[in-house]
């Protein structure tokens, strides 16, 4: 019987240590399946689309056209055959014309002005393709894989937001579970001491009242614990909401991270924020580059071929013809406008720039005031670490002393609740040095991992 319990508990205990998530594990999840990153990537593949699209307009364009008409009009059956490679002299009216009248150029000819319906089915290729624009086109060019590059930092930095409230659940349940593991500590000293007590009011050592002070911190230390493993309910909930799947059981890290080795000048490299000032920068160049393109000709060439009947591709290669050609447009005067618009982007790249130099100090601001905030954390969490061993200790005393009636149950409930105090105290302090650590490592684009 005692081996089958062996086994069942073993089971038990290999199942919940496969269902636990690791940190790791959570974040390679993240990636896959958060609902938000997976929008960033399709605003990633939407920009990379327009990137092609502007692109692709320097390889020009090829049409196929089919016209279809049917017509009795003079000037369109005459140009129906004349297309078509098909027009005769008749067509000018010429079976009319008589040698013997003396008023032959007074004669309208019936054939020319008359003629029979006729259909018209013309199939023509064409291509046209921009030689010259002025740098327009590689301008416009430049600007939207600017665009795609902002969206990838966009979703590198959604990214970084999600593993960094990821990882912030992730250390918040360690603390959870460390504070709860002392909190059950104290409630089982309560209970000891609860005891104790109900032994010595047997034997008239105690009072009734004694008994009533140390059953109501137990019951507040009891609530303490209900609040905390509903902040870890709470907790799951929001992991499985950032996972997009149901998580019930994670892999706590250690509770305490170490500072990351991280120079100033390396999370100004690889900050996000100044990336995309700098990308930035660059798309206000690129169109400076598209204004300017204004005071340049622009040189395009095009061909087609084209075959025409009376019937859909009748006699196609005889009907045949082909045209070639190119054209040179140059704007000489626009009233200033174009001048105008110049002067109008060189402003904003200067702005841009200003900006770049405002993101950089801006970051640098954070650095300094993320690192003093550390710093100040773990001044306070030594302190508090210390107080939290005194505090155990002067509880510990007390108690003795307590057993011996040489002190009153009050004050042995007084150094409990100092000492449930600096357990709260501390983890929040761990919390707040842990949120710093990770702001630090999300302006350096980093996991900490």
């Amino acid at each position: 019987m005692k081996l089958l319990l062996i086994i069942i508990i073993m089971q038990q205990f290999l199942s919940a240590s496969i269902d636990a998530l690791t940190l790791n594990e959570a974040i390679q999840i993240l990636q896959t399946k958060n609902l938000e990153i997976k929008a960033a990537s399709l605003d990633v593949a939407i920009a990379k689309q327009d990137e092609e699209s502007v692109s692709g307009a320097s390889w020009g364009k090829l049409d196929f056209v089919e016209d279809v008409a049917r017509s009795n009009d003079a000037g369109n059956v005459f140009g129906f055959k004349l297309t078509s490679r098909e027009a005769t002299f008749g067509d000018f009216g010429l079976s009319e014309f008589s040698t013997t009248n003396p008023n032959i150029l007074n004669v309208q000819p019936n054939d020319l002005n008359y003629p029979d319906d006729r259909n018209f089915f013309q199939s023509k290729l064409r291509y046209e393709v921009p030689l010259f624009t002025g740098f327009a086109l590689s301008s416009y060019s430049g600007i939207m894989h600017s665009m795609t590059q902002i969206q990838l930092l966009n979703k590198q930095e959604l990214i970084n937001t999600k593993v960094y409230e990821l990882r912030k659940s992730y250390y918040n349940m360690a603390l959870l579970k460390s504070s709860i593991a002392n909190l059950s500590t104290i409630l089982q000293n309560i209970e000891k001491l609860e005891e104790t007590t109900q032994s010595m009011i047997d034997v008239g050592y105690a009072k009734k009242v004694d008994l009533l002070e140390v059953s109501a911190k137990g019951g507040n230390v009891k609530r303490l614990l209900v609040q905390m493993n509903s902040n870890k309910t709470l907790l799951y909930h929001y992991i499985s909401f950032l996972l997009n799947q149901k998580i019930t059981q994670i892999t706590t890290p250690n509770s305490e991270i170490e500072m990351p080795n991280l120079s100033d000048e390396n999370i100004l490299s690889s900050n996000l924020d100044i990336k995309k000032a700098a990308t930035g920068l660059e798309i206000r160049k690129n169109m400076l580059f598209a204004k300017e393109a204004s005071y340049y000709p622009t040189v395009g060439a095009f061909g087609e071929v084209a075959t025409a009947d009376n019937s859909f591709l009748g006699d196609a290669v005889k009907h045949q013809a082909y045209t070639v050609g190119a054209r040179l447009t140059w704007n000489i005067f626009s009233g200033g406008r174009d001048s105008a618009k110049i002067q109008k982007s060189k402003l904003e790249l200067l702005k841009m720039q200003s900006q770049m130099s405002l993101a950089k100090n801006g970051i640098k601001l954070k650095i300094a005031k993320i690192r003093t905030e550390i710093a100040s954390a773990d001044e306070e969490i030594k302190s508090l670490t210390k107080e939290l061993e005194l505090a155990d200790a002067i509880y510990d005393n007390y108690e003795g002393r307590y057993r011996e009636k040489l002190t009153s149950m009050n004050d042995v409930i007084i150094k409990q609740s100092q000492q449930i105090q600096k357990i709260l105290q501390l983890q929040i302090a761990k919390n707040k040095r842990n949120e710093k650590i990770f702001a630090l490592e999300k302006l350096a684009n980093t996991k900490g991992l």
